[in-house]
């Protein structure tokens, strides 16, 4: 009896995580690769997700896919690992909503026996997985950051600067773009694992943004009125640059103020090719989704384990500065997130 019910209740998780979570998979073998994602509405997560797909044949595996609600969406992902424990996968990919509250369950999965990839953020700790396959996201902040303080110092202009970040949690990949940024610029940082502590009278103030075009317009909006002076604006990725530019717009101020960002997405590097974005650090998600579902395959197969993975980023920017290696939004629209 109490293996009927077991098995009842792992079937009804599965309806439940796919149904508010976005379950999907592509077919190309029987080793089930689990691939979670933060959402799957933000472009960054789709080309992710279509990067899995690609390699799952090749790779002569099954990729289920899964994500949250919204970015945050820490209990969905929960699901989906226990989904994933119970119903035999060899390996999990997750990029974490929340990079320590998720540590109990990757822990569960590595425990029975699963293979864990953090892709694009990191876990805290990081060893909580068995390995990061993901950008720089420290380097992303420092070359935008680095790219700013020069072109400021070109025009002779003076900063204010907002920042909007990702969401109250200061998960990893919010907090080292943010303080990558900020040292790049020439802040002092003092706490580089804490948002927010800076004191610097050029520094506005920072809000969250979900990473979405709603939630930049908001953040944007609470700063102008904090100081409508805001000459710099810095955001945790392009579709909260987007909705920061629409803020701007509306109050008159888009011309008056630089906006810098990370993705290199090919929506992001045609604001950037428009001026919209002056700057961006590309990533590169389809390269991490498909060196995972190879690792996990390698190691369905011989039981070995991949070490962590630096997939690159490249500052794509139309204005080149002085002492900061740079690729225009041509080269960066031929390879926007591949």
């Amino acid at each position: 009896m109490r293996r009927t019910v077991g098995v009842f209740s792992a079937a009804a998780l599965l309806v439940a995580v796919t149904a508010c979570g976005s379950g999907g998979g592509s077919s190309g073998g029987s080793t089930l690769v689990g691939l979670v994602t933060k959402t799957d509405t933000n472009p960054f997560f789709v080309k992710m997700k279509e990067g899995a797909q690609q390699a799952s044949s090749s790779a002569g595996v099954t990729v289920q896919s899964f994500a949250g609600k919204q970015d945050g969406d820490n209990q969905t992902q929960v699901d989906a690992v226990e989904n994933l424990i119970a119903s035999g996968a060899k390996g999990i990919l997750i990029t974490p909503s929340d990079s320590k509250a998720i540590v109990p369950s990757v822990d569960k999965a590595r425990q029975a026996g699963l293979l864990v990839i953090a892709l694009d953020t990191p876990l805290e700790p990081a060893n909580a997985a068995d390995a990061t396959f993901a950008t720089d996201n420290y380097k992303a902040g420092l070359l935008i950051g680095q790219w700013a303080k020069a072109k400021f110092a070109k025009d002779g202009k003076q900063a204010k600067i907002a920042l909007l970040d990702l969401n109250p949690n200061q998960v990893s990949v919010d907090v080292q773009r943010d303080q990558g940024f900020l040292e790049g610029f020439g802040v002092d940082v003092k706490d580089k694992t804490r948002i927010g502590d800076e004191s610097d009278p050029r520094i506005v103030g920072h809000d969250v943004t979900n990473g979405d075009p709603a939630g930049g317009r908001t953040a944007m909006e609470n700063l102008l009125q904090k100081d409508p002076g805001v000459t710099l604006v810095y955001t945790i990725n392009e579709p909260a640059a987007a909705g920061a530019y629409e803020a701007l717009k509306a109050a008159g101020k888009e011309k008056d103020v630089v906006i810098v960002s990370v993705d290199g997405g090919c929506p992001g590097v045609n604001n950037v090719k428009a001026g919209v974005i002056g700057a961006t650090s590309q990533q590169y998600p389809l390269k991490m989704a498909q060196l995972g579902v190879e690792a996990v395959a390698k190691f369905a197969k011989d039981g070995s384990k991949p070490q962590n993975t630096d997939t690159g980023v490249t500052l794509i920017t139309d204005q080149p500065a002085d002492g900061v290696e740079s690729k225009d939004s041509a080269f960066g629209l031929q390879n926007c997130w591949g």
